[in-house]
């Protein structure tokens, strides 16, 4: 199986309530939020202005209520014979709004990891032996663990980009455009 490991660049904001999770300023850079949305987890780090518009338009079900969950609910709402369809997917994609990067699985196709890297930083670097991928949002978190390794490649993924990991061949993963409506600060769209 493909493993992933979270470098959290500091420790959970309190919310409005003073309890951690998600909050804080928008654009802050190094904010995650890890969730579990049916049979599907990941992190996503970004804002996603149009999730309450989106959770209606597609009917689906709402736990958590912060924006990251939109996604997660959407690629749940893509599988098909048990796998995400990445069409069926990238076609919700496109109707975000906001700044997206992610880091997505699904139960039900645990050999399957999907990323999505738009106009949020994120850095992959990944060891071929131990079949492991590793992430954060700045380089520096990822030299710091792995300065005394050997073995780790740095995977250069561009912008804008979805990439599938799969687990037959870690190192042969795939990389399609992503597309959606980026978006630094709320308001009308672009």
């Amino acid at each position: 199986m493909i493993s992933l490991w979270v470098f959290l660049p500091r420790e959970p904001k309190k919310n409005r309530a003073g309890k951690s999770g998600p909050g804080g300023k928008e654009n802050d850079r190094l904010h995650y939020s890890s969730i579990r949305a049916g049979g599907t987890i990941g992190t996503h780090n970004g804002t996603i202005y149009n999730a309450d518009y989106l959770f209606r338009r597609f009917k689906l079900p709402r736990f958590a209520q912060v924006d990251s969950e939109l996604l997660f609910r959407l690629a749940r709402n893509a599988v098909r014979d048990d796998r995400i369809d990445m069409e069926r997917f990238r076609a919700r994609l496109e109707l975000c709004r906001g700044q997206i990067t992610a880091v997505l699985a699904s139960r039900l196709d645990p050999e399957t990891i999907l990323v999505l890297k738009g106009n949020k930083p994120l850095e992959l670097r990944a060891h071929r032996r131990y079949r492991v991928v590793l992430y954060a949002s700045d380089p520096a978190f990822l030299d710091a663990v792995l300065a005394e390794e050997r073995g780790w490649r740095e995977l250069t993924v561009p912008a804008m980009s979805m990439v599938v990991f799969r687990h037959e061949d870690l190192m042969e993963f795939s990389r399609e455009s992503l597309e959606f409506i980026a978006q630094a600060k709320r308001g009308k769209a672009p």
